[in-house]
């Protein structure tokens, strides 16, 4: 003997399992990781201890660099013309007028042809070790702060070494806690491994590049003076004017 509504309450319960189901398969669906790692997300993966430092490192390196860029361009701006001048008013017995050309200049090599312009008149051993000293002082002004581009040049890749060591550490220390050599234990340490090697290195290779920079403008500074010690001291063994 059938019983029809047994049946058709057996039929709706079947149907209702099967969207559970449904809905079940839709829900535990896996979602796909994202495809970006911010910035952000890089720094925290390599620790703030070891990113911190680096990131005080890379600021010092371009606020040194951009400032000694703007310096050693204004000193070795170009004065071509100055020892031209200075010599036609040496010429003229019109020191003083010389002396004001190099004062208005304002260059090193303006400052250190005022000073064989003050010692005119002594032997030209003195003129020559007076110029010198000059010289030194100038360029010593301008190499401030080069010393810590090549500091940091050599100190973040070992910052970097570092942070490699601790994310060993932690590889095995997670390892020990979890008895397990899986992709998902050690990726921690792994990332701090790998992130902390890599600001490091461009950290140093950012401030080597930019020490050579500044090293090559310093070289061109002392070649100009140089040079314009060699013009000024030519010119005093010229006859003057009658």
């Amino acid at each position: 003997m059938q019983f029809p509504l047994l049946a058709q309450l057996q039929e709706t319960t079947d149907q209702a399992r099967q969207v559970v189901q449904a809905a079940d398969q839709v829900v535990t669906t896996p979602t796909a990781p994202p495809d970006t790692i911010t910035i952000l997300d890089l720094i925290s993966y390599g620790g703030w201890g070891i990113m911190i430092p680096l990131a005080i490192m890379s600021l010092v390196t371009v606020y040194i660099t951009i400032e000694r860029i703007m310096a050693l361009s204004k000193a070795t701006k170009s004065d071509k013309d100055l020892m031209d001048r200075v010599k036609d008013h040496v010429h003229d017995g019109k020191i003083e007028s010389a002396l004001n050309v190099c004062a208005s200049t304002g260059t090193p090599s303006a400052r250190m042809v005022e000073k064989g312009l003050q010692r005119m008149g002594k032997p030209t051993k003195e003129i020559e070790s007076a110029m010198e000293t000059v010289g030194q002082l100038e360029m010593s002004k301008y190499e401030r702060g080069i010393g810590l581009l090549s500091l940091v040049a050599k100190l973040a890749p070992m910052f970097g070494f570092i942070g490699t060591i601790i994310g060993v550490i932690k590889i095995f220390y997670d390892i020990s806690l979890t008895d397990n050599i899986s992709i998902g234990v050690i990726s921690s340490g792994l990332y701090q491994k790998m992130v902390t090697s890599a600001s490091g290195l461009i950290v140093g290779i950012i401030a080597f590049a930019c020490f050579f920079i500044v090293s090559t403008m310093l070289n061109r500074l002392e070649s100009r003076l140089n040079g314009t010690a060699l013009a000024f001291m030519d010119m005093l063994q010229e006859p003057l004017k009658k």
